[in-house]
């Protein structure tokens, strides 16, 4: 006797909404069988689906969220070296210092200052608009970019509409390849466990209906590691499961900054997805831990430059009790108890600390009785020199503390580049 489930036991079982059930259903991906008037899939025809959506062409695996996610045998697949994850790894090292130009374009959503502009463009890709709501960021993207930045709130029905509108322009018949952005996550943690019923809370569906709309090649999502553990794991969940609802492979794992040359202890989660059937690449890790680049590596020639306003190089000026009070700071210790992840002293001999401007204070110089220069925190970041920051000092901080490193968006950018040639 054959089984026969209702599309909302199917949209159950695979935790997906009926929507894209009948989504399925319409693109011929899933039989049904109309019987009495309504639509029923077959067991056999449900177990059938599942199986040829494990992988993809390519051996990579795809997502349900009831099923976790599945290896294949591939040869490029390995197990990451964080939270169990299955990666695509690509080595990107040969490609590192002399990236050929391309004909690929990208958009910056919550552009910021414009880190992963900065390393996409590194690694060749063309920018073609970024996007972001904090004035002093979008003065500074300008000033660094020759392609544009569009100020204006995506949560706003009017604005997204003239964004994409003024992406389609700027293409002006080109492919748009690449959807990036650091969403911010606060809706996440401000919705609680209402994300399930109620998406909208989150700022990363006003991303994903920039994709929907303009519909890239690839989508690449980069956010704090502490979002992976957001309800339990449910956001990831979500955002993965809502990635595969619209038509995309999706793989995500967190990336170290360290590994690809950042003199910095940053890591994030990077999510990459496509919908053109290619393999999702991350960028294999190239730089050993013995050879990690150090904070003395990245500003020891600035410890007593001159101010310098135009460099983005102004020394704090401490009262006599807080100089005395930061020379009593250990190496890889806060100034206050309280606030173990801000005012603390980065290490000399190696890797910086995460590079934040938060609670009103940044990371402590190493050898010097004061903060760091946006400069000094510019370079840890691994912006350029050239590359250089508009707004107040305050502003300036905040824009280089929330920046994706350049270096690892260059890293993310050479895989995606692979995906591309190695179809």
């Amino acid at each position: 006797m054959q089984t026969y489930l209702r599309i909302e036991q199917v949209a159950q079982k695979l935790n997906l909404s009926q929507k894209t059930i009948r989504r399925h259903i319409a693109s011929g991906k899933l039989q049904s069988h109309k019987i009495g008037g309504v639509y029923r899939i077959n067991k056999r025809d449900l177990d059938s689906f599942i199986n040829s959506n494990r992988f993809n062409k390519e051996g990579q695996a795809t997502f349900f969220p009831e099923m976790g996610s599945f290896d294949s045998e591939s040869k490029n697949k390995k197990k990451s070296r964080v939270n169990k994850d299955y990666v695509n790894w690509v080595s990107i090292e040969k490609h590192w210092e002399k990236p050929k130009d391309s004909d690929l374009t990208f958009i910056d959503l919550f552009s910021g200052a414009g880190g992963i502009s900065c390393g996409f463009e590194m690694a060749g890709l063309n920018g073609i608009l970024g996007l972001d709501n904090f004035d002093a960021a979008v003065e500074t993207y300008s000033n660094n970019f020759k392609h544009p930045p569009f100020d204006g709130d995506i949560t706003k029905g009017s604005v997204k509409k003239d964004f994409v509108e003024l992406v389609k322009s700027e293409l002006n018949g080109r492919k748009l390849n690449i959807v990036a952005g650091g969403f911010p996550c606060q809706g996440f943690s401000m919705a609680g466990h209402r994300i399930v019923a109620d998406p909208r809370n989150s700022l990363y569906m006003d991303m994903l209906d920039v994709v929907v709309r303009l519909q890239p090649d690839f989508i690449v999502m980069e956010n704090v590691v502490g979002l992976r553990s957001m309800l339990g794991g449910g956001v990831e969940q979500k955002i993965l499961q809502d990635c595969v609802a619209e038509g995309y492979d999706v793989n995500v794992t967190t990336l170290h900054a360290a590994d690809y040359g950042a003199p910095q202890k940053r890591k994030r989660v990077i999510f990459i997805a496509n919908r053109i059937g290619a393999t999702n690449y991350h960028p294999d890790p190239f730089v050993k831990e013995e050879n990690y680049k150090t904070t003395k590596w990245a500003i020891e020639d600035l410890m007593d430059r001159d101010d310098d306003i135009d460099f983005n190089h102004v020394k704090a000026r401490h009262s006599d009790d807080m100089v005395k009070r930061i020379g009593k700071v250990e190496e890889g210790e806060s100034l206050y108890s309280n606030y173990s992840d801000s005012w603390k002293k980065c290490p000399w001999n190696e890797p910086s600390c995460t590079i934040k401007e938060n609670h009103g204070g940044v990371n402590l110089h190493p050898k010097k009785p004061r903060t760091l220069t946006v400069r000094e925190m510019a370079r840890i970041q691994t912006f350029p020199d050239d590359f250089i920051f508009k707004g107040s000092k305050s502003k300036q901080m905040v824009q280089v503390g929330n920046a994706v490193p350049p270096i690892l968006a260059k890293a993310i950018g050479l895989a995606i580049r692979c995906s591309y040639d190695l179809r």
